[in-house]
């Protein structure tokens, strides 16, 4: 017998996940080897159809794991952390910009966040078709270092928007450290000792 659900939970790391049935709240543990396509990573949200076996341990688990066309709309929770995430990352551009325009920044910072953003939600973007096809991945160094760089707001829209690396705890404390020492490097930059130093390096006269 066959039951449908949707997998609410995914390690893709780990490949592992849980799959919520339809009928109720009971999950069910499902592992990538279970999958009937192997060309195609499980992703939270994502309608599956599965048979329910039991294990050595008498432990429910799906197996002949197929991928049902389509996607169940995204939660209201989901759908606040994307919006809450576009207004600070459009918030912080306006701050950008307006350091900028008053004098306070060089133009090419500006230039460097929108640049360093686009590239970063492209490469997060490539990693997760990369998982999903089973290709080479981008190693979580490079997607740090974006970030750290400045293409963090890039980075947290493809987190949300893209739902890739969202949910892994140790990458999330990573990232978030990244935005911070980031941002602490801005705010330097607007002392009279950063300013100094930033247009030298980019040998403008003060």
């Amino acid at each position: 017998m066959r039951y449908q659900g949707k997998i609410t939970s995914w390690n893709d790391d780990q490949g592992f996940g849980f799959i919520t049935k339809h009928s109720g709240v009971e999950q069910v543990f499902v592992h990538i080897n279970a999958c009937t396509n192997r060309k195609r990573r499980p992703t939270e949200n994502q309608i599956v159809s599965y048979e329910l076996k039991t294990d050595q341990k008498g432990r429910m688990r799906a197996e002949n794991v197929a991928f049902v066309v389509g996607r169940l709309p995204a939660t209201s929770s989901t759908q606040d952390r994307r919006s809450i995430s576009l207004v600070w990352v459009i918030l912080f551009v306006i701050l950008v910009a307006a350091s900028v325009f008053a004098g306070k920044l060089p133009t090419i910072v500006l230039g460097f966040y929108l640049s360093a953003s686009i590239m970063a939600f492209a490469a997060y973007a490539l990693d997760k078709s990369a998982a999903q096809n089973n290709h080479w991945r981008t190693p979580e160094s490079t997607l740090h270092l974006l970030g750290l760089i400045g293409g963090w707001p890039g980075a947290l829209l493809a987190q949300r928007f893209l739902r890739h690396k969202s949910k892994k705890q140790s990458f999330q404390i990573t990232f978030w450290a990244t935005v911070i020492i980031n941002c602490g490097g801005l705010i330097w930059l607007h002392t009279v000792e950063g300013s100094v130093v930033l247009h030298s390096i980019l040998n403008v006269k003060v």
